[in-house]
């Protein structure tokens, strides 16, 4: 493997993971309630998107253009998986071992949003009630739930480093 593709796709999924850890820091420094937020999710997604932009701009800068998809996708790969073993370590330590009664209340929130949100969109009581009380038998933020959590960002970014590695693959030279 190419070590630019290798160094930047560690730095920067070290990067990602330490903003991811630092949002969720802030998050729940300031108001539990911003968990359930959209238009907060929208601009975490948004910091995410900036990052993985920067990130293959930058390599294939640092390759003089010349990028094929795979390494691409691989450059982007190695930083998501990175950044999302960094953000589930420390989510893990968070809500598990640091403030375990967190994730309660942040469970409590979702609840709440779920079951009026539900009601705004004319759901009926019976299925208010039951995906309240599922809910409520849940543990989103257990070691376990926490974990099939990261597989499913893990598939979720391989998608997305699909798409940004089309973008940013040189292009092919005419003859």
């Amino acid at each position: 493997m190419n070590e630019i593709i290798k160094k930047n796709g560690i730095s920067y999924g070290i990067i990602t993971g330490v903003v991811s850890a630092l949002i969720t820091t802030a998050i729940y420094s300031i108001d539990l309630n911003l968990f359930v937020k959209w238009w907060l999710g929208i601009i975490i997604i948004a910091v995410y998107i900036i990052i993985g932009i920067i990130l293959l701009a930058k390599t294939k800068k640092e390759l003089k253009g010349i990028f094929s998809f795979k390494e691409a996708f691989t450059t982007y790969f190695i930083s998501a998986v990175i950044g999302i073993l960094i953000s589930v370590g420390f989510n893990i330590l968070l809500f598990n071992f640091i403030d375990p009664s967190a994730k309660d209340a942040i469970n409590e929130i979702v609840i709440k949003y779920t079951a009026e949100t539900m009601q705004k969109f004319g759901a009926p009581s019976s299925a208010i009630n039951e995906a309240v009380k599922k809910m409520q038998e849940s543990n989103p933020y257990s070691t376990i739930e926490l974990i099939k959590g990261s597989a499913f960002s893990i598939a979720g970014s391989a998608l997305f480093g699909l798409l940004l590695a089309l973008i940013f693959k040189s292009k092919p030279t005419q003859e």
